[in-house]
């Protein structure tokens, strides 16, 4: 399989989804040539399994990134840039999330205004600030249509912000993520509608339900397998799949 992309850029990468996508881009058999590996604290407790896996990997940078606070965004960008020198990122995978099991009954507006913080503003934020980046990326490759490639960006939804699914609602009411994941999709449409005459492809992807601190242990997917079927899918990607909403294993969900 050829590389994926020269560069990527994966958000929440200290555990679950985030980590194995590192980890499998890095073991893969062409590898990109940068994996910035972001989360908030990577030197800290939680880093530790990051760190270890850096260590074995000279392809993965650490770079401290908290989605919610925009000079640390900004601080990443410039540690991006000044490893890619004149070069520009080709794919950003905004996988960074909370969840949050609140009620109707339970909830309150500072736990559904934090929850839209990370997976809404936060989401659009990083994309707002590692633009110019994948801006240069999509300019300097030297491709037509569109590709992970060339410049792309992905944002790592769920099934359950889908309006037209509404799942399961009496037995997980998640009032705050369902509602953030709904909004998150529309930032996916409007960024795909608005980027892609600068040739850079947006979608979003639901990674299945995951063996992971936030999917938990009942989750019946384990997330090697989830993850495998996401790189999968994101190298199929092309103008034609661009702005759509996928699964890890490449079906069409509704909005």
């Amino acid at each position: 399989m050829a590389v994926l992309a020269r560069s990527v850029l994966v958000t929440g990468s200290n555990r679950g989804i985030g980590l194995e996508l590192v980890r499998q881009l890095a073991a893969s058999p062409q590898p990109p040539h940068h994996i910035f590996a972001t989360c908030r604290h990577p030197e800290g407790p939680r880093g530790k399994a990051l760190r270890d896996l850096a260590a074995q990997h000279p392809s993965i940078k650490l770079v401290q990134l908290d989605t919610v606070n925009v000079p640390s965004i900004q601080g990443a960008v410039q540690a991006v840039e000044s490893h890619l020198k004149d070069q520009g990122l080709n794919l950003l995978i905004n996988n960074a999330g909370v969840s949050s099991h609140a009620t109707l009954h339970s909830l309150d507006s500072q736990e559904m205004l934090s929850v839209f913080a990370t997976n809404v503003v936060g989401t659009l934020q990083v994309t707002k600030e590692f633009l110019p980046l994948l801006e240069k990326a999509a300019k300097g490759a030297g491709k037509e249509g569109l590709s992970c490639s060339r410049a792309a960006v992905i944002n790592v939804s769920t099934k359950l912000g889908s309006i037209g699914l509404c799942l399961g609602v009496l037995q997980a009411p998640m009032y705050p993520y369902r509602a953030s994941k709904a909004a998150q999709n529309m930032v996916t449409r409007c960024l795909a509608a608005e980027l892609q005459e600068k040739g850079i492809l947006c979608a979003a992807i639901h990674p299945g339900w995951v063996k992971t601190d936030m999917g938990t242990e009942e989750a019946p997917l384990m997330v090697e397998h989830s993850v495998r079927g996401i790189l999968t899918v994101l190298a199929s990607l092309s103008q034609d799949t661009s702005g759509t909403f996928l699964d890890w294993e490449g079906n069409s969900l509704p909005w």
